[in-house]
């Protein structure tokens, strides 16, 4: 049984948002039964990402106008993607690297300023929902994490406080997108955090989800 082909239709909704119910489904299955899924295999352990952080709402940028102090800026882009600046109110900043927006913004701000030279700097990293990481269940501190490049497992759940006392760690999984297809491994989080087994470790990918099951003994 695979909870893809018990799920009709989600291939209809966006990447993460499938993910993440299929990841609830999940959850409610794991509450009865013990993990069946295979472990996480050596083309998958240490898979390296070179990516472009894509800024999202919530995130907090710094605008530069080189020789035009007057229009540097700061400000967080809107629930609705957007961002306001000096010239500028509606400038559509989701979805977006900081070099695209920096680009954008010259070209907006070429009617105004001859020649703009324009920088973004980003802070904050509230990213958008395809570049996050999401922890659910028995985790100290179950929330969504920005991607890092070179984050591990462990390094994911020292983010999230780590595991509760009621969690059965060896029995939780990873849902991941392998090839356009959703994919679930098995993962052994008793044996790396509380064992310190670094065997157990590995590189994450944006967009991953993992959930830690309940002990019930």
């Amino acid at each position: 049984m695979t909870v893809q082909a018990a799920t009709p239709g989600l291939s209809s909704l966006p990447r993460y948002v499938g993910l993440i119910i299929c990841a609830l489904m999940l959850l409610l299955v794991m509450g009865c039964s013990g993990t069946s899924y295979p472990p996480v295999p050596e083309s998958q352990r240490n898979v390296e990402v070179d990516y472009d952080y894509i800024l999202g709402p919530g995130d907090s940028v710094s605008i530069y106008v080189w020789g035009n102090e007057e229009l540097s800026t700061g400000g967080t882009v809107r629930p609705d993607g957007k961002l306001t600046t000096h010239l500028v109110e509606d400038l559509q900043a989701s979805g977006k690297t900081s070099t695209q927006l920096a680009r954008d913004i010259e070209r907006a701000y070429s009617e105004y300023v001859r020649e703009p030279v324009v920088s973004v700097m980003v802070g904050g990293f509230s990213g958008v929902p395809e570049q996050m990481i999401r922890v659910m269940g028995e985790a100290t501190n179950p929330k969504r994490v920005p991607f890092k490049k070179h984050m591990t497992l462990l390094d994911l759940m020292i983010g999230v406080g780590g595991l509760t006392p009621f969690a059965d760690g060896n029995n939780s999984v990873l849902v991941r997108m392998v090839d356009g297809k959703q994919t679930t491994y098995a993962l052994r989080l008793d044996d790396l955090v509380r064992e310190g087994d670094i065997t157990a470790n590995i590189n994450m990918m944006p967009g991953d989800i993992v959930i830690i099951a309940e002990s019930w003994f």
